[in-house]
C-alpha cells in the first residue's frame, strides 16, 4: 500500500551512542535505518515491526528502511520518526531557507510497503 505520511528526523539516545561506536558499524546503520510508525498507521497500511518500507521524497530520493511501532505515550498519526543519519540525509531537501542547513524537520514522503 502506498500513502504520504510526515517524517521527522530526531536525535535518539541510541543514534548517540551507536555514533560512538562508528557511522560504519552495523549498530549505527541499523538504528539510523529505522523508522517508527504510529501503531494505527502501521495497521492501515498493512505493515508489522521489521518490514522493509520505501521512503519517496518530493525530490524523487528514495530509501528502504525498516519499520517498527512508536511506544509512545501520545498518538502520532500521520508522523514518522526516524534517527538522523545517512537515511534521513538521503530525504532532506536541498532547499536551505538561507539558513546553510537542509530542511529536516518536516518531510512529507511517500510510503511504499511492505517491500
Amino acid at each position: 500500500m502506498t500513502d504520504t505520511l510526515l517524517l521527522i528526523p530526531v536525535r535518539s539516545n541510541k543514534q548517540g551512542t551507536s555514533l560512538n561506536v562508528g557511522k560504519l558499524e552495523p549498530e549505527y546503520q541499523q538504528v539510523t535505518s529505522t523508522v517508527e510508525l504510529d501503531p494505527q498507521d502501521m495497521e492501515r497500511l498493512g505493515l508489522e515491526a521489521g518490514n522493509q518500507i520505501r521512503l519517496r521524497a518530493r525530490s524523487g530520493a528514495e530509501v528502504v528502511v525498516t519499520c517498527q511501532p512508536r511506544k509512545a505515550k501520545d498518538p502520532s498519526p500521520g508522523l514518522m520518526f526516524i534517527p538522523y543519519g545517512p537515511a534521513s540525509s538521503q530525504l532532506m531537501e536541498a532547499d536551505t531557507a538561507a539558513t546553510g542547513m537542509a530542511l529536516s524537520k518536516h518531510l512529507e514522503v511517500q510510503v511504499e510497503g511492505p517491500l
